[in-house]
């Protein structure tokens, strides 16, 4: 029975299946799961790998491709592959494999730094890497847009990029150079770090960039002032001897201080990234304050040895004022009728001194020039007699008021001057020799020669004087004189003793004195009676008649 063309189709599809299956072996099976294991496994090694970043740094110094890994917080997060130079040769380039898992850590602000051994102010660091090897350590960052290229530091971040506080710059002159990781203290304590330090040439100025740790950043105001520490800071000046000792740390390397003038109120918080001036020393951080003033020139006619840049300005003991420079703008034409050599000295009138709160320069300006007008004169004084240190002092000159004449000096005013005090007693010493050489020396030395004869001649009568003096007191007379006084003395208080109350003589002589006034007594009557009629001392009784005259009777006569 013939076949139909259906039955036909259905025979020659299976003779083909059949074909099929005898051309593919068992034996085929292993090979084509090994490649689909190894592709599998290259897909999954590819897709689990991380970026490739671009590293680049000044120096290789321990930095090996294959070896060195990259690590954050002590964990492997890449590894270097490559180490070249780049194309001109100015720094070394490194290409480095990261996991995937590190992929999310290389933003803007990440950073990277060599860790090995290292000997600084802090202690030692890096000893695991004495056997290990260096290693990158790399700090991730906060935010930003990814990037695959970075610049490898060769010192640590002083404070990681999240850290809480406040990083402000410092701009300083090149006398006031640091280094990064220098400390930055606050009354001896340490608050924060110098993060990087920077020299621009064109401004030939240092600029430092500092963290101040949280919660010390509060301490950062509109009115801190910002100055260098040395350790120890020794100044000679007119105001005497000053010794500032600092920390053990800043003795040791140096270091940044800050504070708050005590005149000045402590102001509102600052932002971050607001720039500051670093000054030399605490000095020169206070008189910074004082950023509005009145500029004059001193013509000092006499040496200015001792006066130097930063001595004060004083009036009548209250500092008004600074020395800006000394000399300054030495050859610039003098005015007219000055000494041509003539130090010119710059000075400052700063009334924020004197507590001013809204400061009118124009007004103090005016101020100063009725001054002048009424007295007013600069001169320079010793400030202290140890260093010899000199000072401007500010006093008012009754004598001249009269002679002042505006003048100024390369376009500033010129501040007048009086004599100061050495050349005061210059003058007075010059005056009194110019008297002494008026004096007619001859007659005074004359009459100083007559003088002298006439004390010779009374030196020579006092010798003899105490010649015949001693001659006396040779004398054995005058030898015998104290014994006879002495005798005579003692006779004198025998006699005396006789007339003490005791001794019969003053007992006579007290009857003797007893009789005479009882005598007295009885002479009174008498001498009252007499006083009263003088004739009782011829008559017998003042009543009787007065006697007739008459011739005696002759037969009464024999």
């Amino acid at each position: 029975m013939n076949d139909t063309p259906r039955e036909t189709e259905r025979d020659d599809e299976h003779r083909a299946r059949a074909t099929r299956q005898a051309r593919l072996s068992p034996i085929w099976i292993v090979p084509i799961v090994a490649l689909l294991i190894g592709a599998w496994l290259v897909y999954d090694n590819y897709a689990s790998r991380g970026p490739l970043i671009t590293l680049t740094m000044d120096s290789a110094d321990g930095i090996e491709a294959g070896n060195t890994l990259i690590k954050t917080r002590n964990v492997e997060v890449g590894q270097v592959e490559s180490v070249s130079l780049s194309a001109d040769q100015s720094e070394v380039v490194i290409k480095a494999r990261m996991k995937a898992q590190a992929a999310s850590m290389l933003v803007e602000d990440s950073r990277f730094w060599v860790v090995k051994p290292r000997i600084g102010r802090e202690g030692i660091s890096g000893l695991n890497t004495v056997l290990s090897g260096a290693y990158l350590q790399l700090e991730p960052g906060q935010g930003g847009e990814e990037v695959r290229t970075f610049e490898v530091s060769d010192q640590p971040p002083v404070a990681p990029p999240g850290a809480e506080g406040l990083r402000i710059n410092l701009v300083s002159q090149v006398g006031n150079a640091l280094s990064v990781g220098d400390p930055i203290t606050f009354q001896g304590f340490a608050v924060g770090r110098v993060e990087q330090a920077d020299f621009d040439v064109d401004t030939r100025q240092m600029h430092h960039r500092i963290f101040i740790e949280s919660p010390y950043h509060r301490l950062i105001t509109r009115n801190t002032r910002f100055w260098s520490t040395s350790g120890i800071d020794l100044r000679l000046d007119s105001q005497g001897v000053r010794v500032q000792v600092e920390s053990v740390e800043a003795l040791l390397g140096g270091g940044i201080t800050f504070g708050v003038p005590e005149d000045l109120p402590r102001g509102t918080t600052v932002d971050p990234d607001t720039t500051f001036t670093l000054y030399a020393n605490e000095e020169d951080a206070r008189q910074g304050t004082f950023d509005r003033y009145l500029e004059y020139v001193l013509l000092i006619e006499n040496t200015v040895r001792g006066l130097s840049k930063g001595a004060p300005v004083e009036f009548r003991g209250v500092r008004i004022g600074t020395v800006a420079s000394v000399p300054w703008n030495f050859t610039a034409p003098q005015p007219d009728g000055r000494d041509r050599l003539a130090i010119p000295v710059l000075i400052r009138i700063e009334p924020q001194r004197l507590g001013v709160d809204e400061l009118d320069l124009d007004a103090w300006r005016e101020r100063f020039d009725r001054l002048f007008e009424r007295g007013l004169r600069a001169s320079l004084k010793n400030g202290s007699l140890l260093t010899g240190a000199l000072f401007v002092d500010l006093t008012f000159d009754d004598q001249r008021t009269d002679d002042y004449e505006a003048e100024t000096f390369a376009e500033r005013t010129v501040f007048p001057t009086t004599s100061t005090g050495l050349a005061q007693i210059q003058s007075q010493v010059t005056a009194l020799l110019d008297k002494l050489n008026a004096l007619e020396v001859a007659p005074i030395l004359t009459g100083l020669d007559d003088n002298l004869t006439t004390s010779r001649a009374m030196l020579e009568e006092v010798r003899k004087l105490t010649a015949s003096m001693q001659s006396l007191l040779d004398d054995p007379g005058t030898q015998e004189l104290p014994g006879n006084l002495n005798d005579t003395l003692t006779e004198l208080q025998g006699t005396l003793e006789g007339l003490s109350a005791d001794s019969p003589a003053y007992r006579e002589l007290t009857d003797t004195l007893d009789q005479v006034e009882r005598l007295m007594r009885d002479l009174q009557p008498a001498a009252r009676k007499i006083s009263d009629d003088p004739r009782a001392l011829l008559f017998d009784s003042i009543d009787a008649e007065d006697p007739t005259p008459r011739a005696p009777d002759s037969r009464n006569q024999p």
